[in-house]
């Protein structure tokens, strides 16, 4: 496949951009065609933690997940350890999550970072079983960086969103405990019931993110001296609701705390996500702890006139045309 029918392929597959799972697979299905692979892993990340949520994985080892996860983080390579859009190989040979692989099968894995100016969107690893991934298709790979990248942010934008009904929200917040194999230990009725009106799931299956398992994978990555990135990550359930999952050491245990995520962040959230700049993000702040044009216009020290043309174009960038959906967006309400 040429590079040029590559690409194209590439941005015929970047419409879905209302649905991160949709847009993923159409991604993996058009990368396919240039650069055959056995598995893969894609998630997305916190955009400031770099943490992974929602991930969509095609692996032959579902059935050990969470020692995956856990080995992704404490074992491999990072995938801020390389160059955004450059594709690298995350197993460090004879490392822990080298041996685990090998149970399955001769794997090689490359992996690519999707990173803006914004923060961190996602990463993807490749595996191909009994063949090795060829430097012209590496390039080819790198390829994605720069429109998946612009893709997933715009993703993550139109998760601010409510699309019809009512939003599905989680009142206070809900515990779990993980071993440290990172299977779920306990989880209260109350935590379960919160999550699962939150997360419809099978009545055979618990309503756990996959967020958290990410978190507290990270949170083993601290301790070990892998990372140093907070053991939290922001992510939406639905479209309007963000969460925000956190991990702490509770002994052997790891408790995993889900809640909603704070206004503050959630503001910092929307912003990012839509790409505004540092003097934008500035004036969506004033208008939601209530600011008016003037009090904007002295608090940054800028005239009316300039307060307006932000106000433009922030409302270009965020697909509103009122303060009011604005701030609705911004806050969730």
């Amino acid at each position: 496949m040429s590079r040029h029918s590559f690409v194209a392929g590439v941005h015929r597959s970047l419409t879905a951009v209302d649905d991160d799972r949709l847009l993923r697979r159409a991604v993996v299905e058009e990368l396919r065609r240039g650069v055959p692979f056995d598995a893969f892993a894609w998630l997305l990340t916190d955009p400031d933690t770099t943490v992974g949520t929602a991930p969509l994985a095609e692996v032959p080892c579902l059935d050990r997940l969470p020692v995956l996860v856990a080995l992704r983080y404490t074992s491999g390579r990072r995938w801020t350890d390389g160059v955004p859009g450059v594709a690298s190989r995350p197993v460090v040979p004879d490392s822990a999550l080298a041996h685990f692989l090998s149970g399955y099968g001769d794997f090689d894995v490359v992996s690519i970072a999707f990173a803006d100016r914004f923060g961190w969107w996602g990463f993807l690893d490749l595996w191909r079983e009994g063949g090795r991934f060829g430097a012209e298709e590496c390039d080819l790979i790198g390829l994605l960086a720069e429109p998946v990248t612009a893709a997933l942010r715009r993703s993550r934008a139109a998760m601010f969103v409510p699309r019809g009904g009512e939003v599905r929200r989680l009142a206070g917040q809900a515990v779990l405990l993980l071993g440290p194999d990172l299977e779920v230990r306990r989880l209260t009725q109350e935590a379960e019931a919160g999550l699962r009106a939150l997360l419809p799931t099978e009545a055979s299956r618990r309503p756990v993110p996959a967020a958290a398992y990410n978190v507290a994978a990270q949170l083993l990555a601290v301790e070990a001296g892998a990372d140093g990135h907070r053991a939290m990550a922001r992510t939406a359930v639905s479209p309007g609701e963000w969460i925000s999952v956190q991990a702490a050491r509770l002994g052997e245990d790891i408790a995993v705390t889900i809640g909603p995520v704070e206004q503050r962040e959630r503001w910092t959230l929307f912003c990012r996500t839509h790409g505004l700049s540092e003097r934008e993000t500035q004036i969506v702040t004033c208008l939601a702890e209530g600011d008016d044009t003037r009090t904007m216009a002295a608090r940054l020290h800028l005239s009316e006139h300039t307060v307006q043309d932000h106000l433009k174009s922030t409302f270009a960038k965020t697909g509103v045309n009122s303060r009011r959906e604005l701030l609705a967006r911004a806050r969730g309400a």
